[in-house]
């Protein structure tokens, strides 16, 4: 069965996530919507770039589509993702708020939306770690973890999945897109 893409944003980060076999990330994706058996599924097909290896990845669409919303990253619906683990989140979630200066505020309108879109990503990244926490759970359990860099991530610093710990990440990003968003 293929897996749930929960939206278009959570397909185009995985297949950004699996590079072709020659180690080439880009690519340009044609999609179309097929039939899964019973359900809906959409077929991303592209070429790499790099060697001309032909593409594909298929993911199931879910019952209610998740519509994206303008100037806000959303990967999900709330509940855990069957694209990434947690590690793979919290490894995006680095990424982009590792991308974001420290003077974020002071730069000029453009630099000042590339910021925005940088931590509203890492944001949504976050809230999909976070939905790996089971109800009264203190932490991601262990067993969440299914890919190298997931499991990579999580053994490099376990500490780091607490939930206590990762809300307060979640909210200091919170807080610095509060803080761009006042600036302008």
């Amino acid at each position: 069965m293929a897996p749930l893409a929960r939206t278009s944003t959570e397909a185009h980060l995985f297949m950004d996530l699996r590079p072709c076999d020659c180690g080439e990330t880009a690519s340009s994706w044609s999609s179309s919507v097929i039939e899964l058996g019973d359900d809906l599924g959409s077929r991303y097909s592209g070429t790499c770039p790099s060697c001309g290896t032909e593409r594909e990845f298929v993911f199931r669409l879910p019952d209610d589509i998740v519509l994206p919303v303008v100037g806000q990253v959303v990967y999900g619906d709330g509940a855990p993702s069957e694209l990434l683990d947690p590690g793979e989140w919290l490894w995006v979630a680095d990424r982009y708020a590792g991308a974001v200066p420290a003077q974020a505020a002071a730069l000029d309108a453009e630099g000042r939306q590339e910021v925005r879109s940088r931590i509203s990503a890492a944001i949504a990244a976050m809230d999909e770690v976070l939905a790996f926490v089971p109800a009264g759970a203190d932490e991601v359990p262990a067993e969440s973890f299914w890919s190298d860099l997931g499991r990579s991530v999580r053994d490099e610093e376990p500490g780091r999945f607490a939930r206590d710990r990762l809300q307060v990440i979640r909210d200091t990003y919170q807080r610095i897109l509060e803080e761009i968003d006042s600036s302008v």
